[in-house]
């Protein structure tokens, strides 16, 4: 107990201020299509490039699978400058920028926003009052006058616009891994400190098989949880369709991974109270290290590491993908591979674990007998 009153709020006051140290977003990737390339949009996108706000990362000719793009350098702004942009302006065509703003993050999305729409005003402002003056207008008068070009903006990827369709899921899934973790933290640590183990190897001296006993209840209750979800999806008329198998999948190799985190501490702490306690300092800020309100771009190398190695952060990115982005299946490749990463690691250790704990028991047994 004095190691959590002492240990927990050091631990989260640290972990915490990380993430926030920086306290503004820099750098937030985006994605220009240059489809005039012309020297004023070559200027424009040097603007962009020097706002602290937004990263361009990549500049494409046209927008040929751009949004797949965008998603894999997870861009939350697409700027798209029309053919006949230069042109348009020198003709008083009014010609129009389109922004497409990925709005599944109310955070990201308006930071960048605000900051390519702020470059755009400021190429206008210019543009008007430089014109204007070549035609003997005075400067003062130039300046409350200008649109030599329209900005469109379109967001995408959030049907509602209700923050409750971005932010109820992320809470109820954060949720959901906690309840396995602190359920899971009693598996073995409760059979050490009722001095059962020695039966449960009598019944079942196979670590994989112990393994299976111990897990499988948790993912026929997490079908439970998971249909209550539904139930608030319902209710709420929150509507998510489409990628079902796909999200099916990535929630098998979800729990997999948590209760290999799970059991691997239950079987290493033999005390149900340290097991859980640790189990509870993995789970809690698990959320807010997750990136899903926050980037992971803006937190320390350190907390990143952190971060990667909860199962949470690559299930959140896998609903995100699928639900809110609508992107294809492809795009879910690299969590699910990091979650079967961590679910193989953790239930391996536990088997090889296991297994020269249940030798060690039949040892005992088989000295008893002699």
């Amino acid at each position: 107990m004095r190691l959590l009153f002492i240990g927990a709020p050091i631990l989260y006051g640290i972990l915490i201020g990380a993430v926030y140290q920086k306290g503004k977003i820099t750098d937030l990737p985006i994605i220009v299509v240059d489809q005039d390339q012309s020297l004023m949009s070559v200027k424009f996108i040097d603007m962009l490039e020097e706002t602290e706000s937004i990263q361009v990362v990549s500049v494409f000719p046209d927008l040929t699978n751009v949004k797949n793009k965008a998603i894999d350098e997870d861009a939350s702004v697409i700027v798209n400058i029309p053919r006949g942009f230069t042109s348009g302006i020198q003709q008083n065509k009014l010609p129009e920028i389109t922004i497409f703003v990925d709005a599944s993050n109310t955070l990201t999305s308006n930071t960048a926003l605000m900051a390519v729409n702020g470059v755009a005003m400021t190429i206008k402002a210019g543009i008007q009052i430089e014109s204007q003056m070549k035609k003997g207008v005075p400067e003062y008068v130039a300046t409350q006058n200008y649109e030599p070009f329209k900005t469109t903006i379109i967001k995408q990827s959030i049907r509602s616009g209700n923050y409750l369709y971005f932010m109820l899921p992320g809470v109820l899934l954060t949720v959901f891994q906690q309840i396995l973790l602190l359920g899971l933290a009693l598996t073995f640590a409760s059979e050490y400190e009722n001095r059962t183990f020695e039966e449960l190897v009598r019944k079942m001296p196979n670590p994989l098989g112990m393994l299976a006993v111990k897990i499988i209840p948790y993912m026929i209750m997490s079908v439970g949880i998971l249909l209550l979800y539904w139930g608030f999806s319902k209710y709420y008329n929150m509507v998510i369709g489409g990628a079902f198998w796909a999200f099916s999948l990535s929630t098998f190799v979800f729990i997999l991974a948590v209760c290999g985190i799970g059991v691997l501490v239950s079987i290493v702490l033999p005390n149900q109270l340290k097991a859980t306690e640790v189990l509870m300092v993995v789970a809690t800020p698990s959320f807010i290290l997750s990136g899903f309100t926050w980037p992971l771009s803006q937190m320390p190398n350190w907390v990143q590491f952190i971060a990667e190695l909860i199962p949470l952060t690559h299930y959140l990115k896998t609903f995100r993908i699928l639900y809110l982005n609508h992107a294809s299946v492809s795009h879910i490749y690299a969590p699910v591979i990091a979650m079967s990463i961590i679910a193989v690691i953790c239930l391996s250790l536990s088997a090889i674990i296991l297994h020269y704990k249940i030798k060690k028991v039949k040892n005992h047994s088989i000295e008893e007998i002699n």
